[in-house]
């Protein structure tokens, strides 16, 4: 009896410690990620399996990782401005907005995101492109871990190098070089625009070919930056 007993109770007992140990694990990796580079993401990797299984074997990731002194200060302000402009203050979730998306649809109207900045990098860096609620728990879990762990400069230093900014072209560093020829660092307020304005819809809406729609977000995205008070905006990081 005492050995039927015991046996759940050391089944319980491997299943607490395996959740400790992947609770410990993955905030180590935070972590380390904190004052290490990245070396690639969870979307990236999921991008090179998707191009062997559809059969694309000429497939290639452009990503290169630019510190956040070599970037223009219009870049990470042009992403805040048009996606996320609660940044600077926000604990990775911007209530407000999930609020508006929950109302939206409960009116019947199409469901839209509310993912801040934080959220697509905890997405971007450690999970799946998807919407399940295992997905969403995970990202809310990797969120936290950030939001504790990383300084407000040091997540938008991560998002804006591994952001997918068009089809198998991650990051700024990237991206600069395939759209414009120069280096991050010379990136002005209106080509900051137009890279924010293809998010978060990067294979179907163009940097290098931007349609009405994008020039118009561009527009509004550079509009914002100015309102939101340039550069110094940023300065208001915890």
């Amino acid at each position: 009896m005492a050995q039927t007993r015991s046996l759940p109770v050391r089944i319980l007992r491997s299943v607490a410690i395996l959740i400790v140990a992947w609770l410990a694990l993955s905030w180590l990796v935070v972590l380390i990620l904190r004052f290490v580079p990245p070396w690639t993401s969870a979307v990236m990797m999921e991008r090179r399996l998707s191009a062997l299984v559809h059969g694309q074997p000429g497939f290639e990731i452009h990503q290169r990782w630019v510190p956040w002194e070599r970037v223009s200060p219009y870049v990470p302000l042009a992403m805040v401005a048009g996606e996320d402009q609660k940044f600077p203050f926000h604990h990775g979730f911007d209530v407000d907005a999930i609020q508006d998306a929950i109302d939206a649809a409960d009116d019947g109207k199409r469901l839209r995101g509310a993912s801040t900045i934080s959220q697509q990098t905890a997405k971007n860096l450690f999970l799946w492109n998807g919407r399940s609620f295992v997905r969403k728990g995970l990202e809310a879990y990797f969120t936290v871990l950030i939001e504790l762990t990383w300084p407000k400069q040091r997540i938008l230093e991560v998002y804006m190098n591994i952001a997918e900014l068009g089809d198998g072209i991650y990051g700024v560093g990237a991206a600069s070089d395939a759209y414009f020829g120069t280096p991050p660092a010379r990136l002005g307020p209106a080509q900051a625009a137009r890279l924010a304005a293809v998010l978060p819809n990067p294979r179907r809406f163009r940097v290098d070919n931007p349609s009405a729609y994008v020039q118009r977000r561009a527009n509004w995205i550079q509009q914002q930056m100015g309102q939101l008070g340039g550069p110094g905006y940023l300065q208001r990081q915890r």
